[in-house]
């Protein structure tokens, strides 16, 4: 580092030693040359060159140097920040497994403890849904991980009929039965046009927005879908009347395992969200998120995906 500094300081100084021995020599071997009233010292010419050349030399170093630095200082705060996640991705995965192993724990001691029928099918079943909260988290974690590998397929998307089939598959899941999901989808003055990418990626996508918005809705809450277009994106809504999404909470939500204040006491892996945007932005996409607790409540996760051009 210092030979760098070093080298840069002899280039910098360059044009002034140049211009300085320009100066001596001139004097030596010329005259001055009296020009109307005026006398142009050569020498005195090549110093001030050198010297210009020399301010202008260390302006472009010194504006390098400070370029530098910013650079570094992102480079550190974005390392920064990525060890900050993945420590905080660490605490949320111990605190995620550790809540269905103490569940199955407190099963298995139950069988072992059990005499009637009754306490050993209940401690059966509450094994079971342990294992199954498990197999869950690790599968949500495997298609996360799966995503930087998988090779997206690149096919034109029919939005209407796949938002179509998504809802009958989120009617037909016991948790769901009987829930009403209206399916709202702009056909005036044209249909919606085709998007381009992974059709099965993009179907996860939609559904987890509306499996988590019957997730955290009643029977007596709304879920509405809404498809349309804006001359560049087809722009799909999953809106909700449910009690909403804390304002502190907002930011997070899409973040690996978070697990916001509505949703202590409703199982999942904290992981669909992530699922969610991370898709989407392999897409080409984005997706956002806007929410109150006050009166009308309610939740509208907004994703947008570029049109097919083809």
């Amino acid at each position: 580092m210092f030979k760098k500094i070093g080298f840069s300081l002899l280039v910098v100084a360059l044009p002034l030693l140049l211009g300085g021995l320009a100066s001596v020599l001139a004097q030596v071997f010329f005259q001055p040359v009296p020009i109307l009233i005026f006398k142009i010292d050569i020498g005195i010419v090549a110093l001030l060159t050198g010297l210009t050349l020399t301010l202008l030399m260390s302006t472009f170093y010194l504006g390098m140097w400070i370029r530098e630095q910013q650079t570094r200082m992102k480079l550190d705060g974005a390392q920064h920040e990525a060890e900050m996640s993945r420590r905080r991705f660490v605490r949320r995965l111990d605190h995620e497994i550790k809540n269905p192993l103490t569940g199955l724990r407190a099963a298995l001691a139950n069988l072992r403890e059990t005499r009637s029928q009754d306490e050993h099918e209940r401690a059966i079943k509450n094994a079971d849904h342990a294992v199954e909260r498990l197999s869950n988290l690790l599968a949500d974690l495997r298609k996360l991980s799966e995503l930087e590998e998988r090779p997206l397929e690149r096919l034109p998307i029919d939005i209407p009929q796949l938002l179509q089939e998504i809802i009958e598959a989120a009617q037909v899941s016991p948790a769901h039965k009987d829930r009403q999901i209206n399916l709202i989808i702009t056909r005036v003055p044209w249909p919606l046009p085709n998007v381009t990418g992974d059709r099965d990626l993009l179907g996860l996508a939609i559904y987890n927005l509306i499996e988590n918005a019957l997730k955290f809705t009643s029977k007596d809450d709304s879920v509405e879908i809404r498809a349309l277009e804006d001359g560049r994106t087809i722009v799909i809504e999953v809106a909700d009347t449910g009690s909403g999404i804390a304002s502190d909470d907002l930011q997070n939500i899409f973040e690996e395992l978070y697990r916001g204040s509505n949703a202590r006491g409703v199982e999942g892996s904290g992981l669909g969200l992530a699922l969610v945007r991370r898709i989407v932005a392999l897409h080409g996409g984005a997706v956002d998120v806007r929410s109150r607790q006050q009166e009308p409540c309610g939740t509208v996760f907004t994703l947008r995906l570029p049109i097919s051009r083809v």
